[in-house]
């Protein structure tokens, strides 16, 4: 019983000190923006009720915290450590019930059935081969530095203006797929052509012209030049 008891007294330090961390992390870090509580203000939305899920995204890509208010949110260098992401997250996590830190399982997906729904729902903006693209007011990121808990994460919140995709519109197993798909496209099999470094179709087959084009250049000043010397 006592070496329960001091387990539990432990458990209890540890969170207590966590939730001092977090607390302590987010005046620093999240209060100007976000307001007390996480309840929002003009610059910021509430942040009451996104869970760790959330959090942990915006947290662990170093989406925030933003240097300057309006911005939209990039991957960047890390502005807390993984401890104080976590004691962060969790505190985050108190101010309202929301949704976890999600675990998906690419290792039981399909890559082809993930390149499929990739297809469909992705590379409208992220390009087939996870790029990154150009849409109105906004850079859609490559995803090659992104874990797989991370696209779990963005595809169920959507950050900034990606869409929010429910479990209706993307199921768990389907999101294993296009995971698995994801975790392909970072180190594709080239074996038999030119990768041009994976930046889609459309840049591939300017490419192509822009070979032909100057092949088509040379023949053509190649018999001109044989034409001259005959006449």
């Amino acid at each position: 019983m006592k070496t329960v008891a001091l387990a539990l007294l432990a458990l209890i330090v540890t969170a207590s000190a966590a939730a001092s961390t977090g607390k302590s992390l987010y005046g620093r870090n999240c209060l100007r923006c976000h307001g007390m509580n996480g309840a929002g203000t003009p610059i910021a939305p509430s942040l009451r009720g996104v869970g760790a899920m959330a959090a942990d995204f915006y947290l662990s890509t170093g989406y925030m915290p933003l240097q300057h208010v309006g911005l939209q949110p990039r991957r960047s260098r890390l502005v807390l450590n993984a401890k104080q992401i976590t004691a962060l997250t969790g505190y985050i996590a108190s101010f309202a019930p929301g949704p976890p830190i999600p675990t998906p399982r690419p290792q039981n997906g399909s890559v082809s059935e993930g390149l499929h729904l990739f297809t469909d729902h992705c590379a409208g903006c992220h390009q087939v081969v996870a790029e990154g693209g150009y849409v109105t007011g906004a850079v859609p990121p490559p995803l090659e530095d992104d874990t797989p808990t991370q696209i779990a994460e963005a595809v169920r919140i959507g950050p900034y203006v990606m869409p929010t995709f429910s479990t209706k519109a993307i199921s768990n197993a389907q999101l294993d797929s296009i995971i698995a798909y994801v975790q392909y496209a970072k180190h594709p099999d080239d074996r038999g052509g030119w990768a041009i470094g994976h930046v889609g179709p459309v840049p591939e087959g300017l490419v192509t012209w822009l070979v032909a084009a100057a092949a088509l250049v040379v023949v053509c000043m190649l018999i001109g030049t044989r034409v001259g010397r005959e006449s």
